[in-house]
């Protein structure tokens, strides 16, 4: 993809990231606080804020590349260090999901509550499956160029986030 047409996707990209991590997403929380008893909706929060978290160093992440591509100045060193506290804080948030089921399961005496359960599985799979598109590898191939690099290579390309950290650079 030429620089040109980067920067022509990522103005628009940052910001419905943002849009999601800090609009779509915490209003269906307060939705929910307000509508659902805290019993039944507990992993789908948590789900939720893991979403929140990822979504908003997503965000974070393909402005600062934005800036890189236009010549704004922004802190490196700071940035890299909140991408890594940012990394092992999912680690933890993930390791933690099971614990938060098992929590939300004993204040509903052992029972489930299908449909919302069904949300708050999903909330907490697309946490994980964000967190490993940010950190690991690009899970996301919505362009000819990942398709052709899939293709080709016969597996996914690592994150360029992941990538930026290993080199210490953006």
């Amino acid at each position: 993809m030429s620089k040109r047409n980067l920067i022509k996707r990522l103005k628009w990209y940052y910001p419905m990231e943002m849009m999601h991590a800090l609009i779509t997403f915490p209003l269906i929380a307060v939705w929910l606080i307000f509508n659902k008893p805290f019993s039944d909706i507990l992993f789908l929060l948590y789900g939720l804020v893991l979403c929140i978290s990822i979504l908003y160093q997503g965000q974070h992440y393909w402005k600062l590349k934005l800036y890189t591509l236009t010549g704004r100045t922004f802190d490196r060193n700071k940035n890299l260090n909140f991408f890594r506290n940012s990394k092992r804080s999912n680690l933890v948030m993930i390791a933690l999901i099971p614990l938060v089921l098992v929590i939300q399961l004993y204040l509903n005496n052992w029972t489930l509550n299908g449909n919302l359960m069904l949300w708050a599985i999903i909330a907490n799979v697309f946490g994980i499956l964000e967190h490993i598109n940010y950190y690991n590898r690009q899970l996301m191939v919505d362009n000819a160029s990942d398709l052709k690099y899939i293709l080709n290579n016969k597996k996914l390309k690592t994150a360029s986030l992941a990538k930026d950290l290993l080199e210490n650079k953006f």
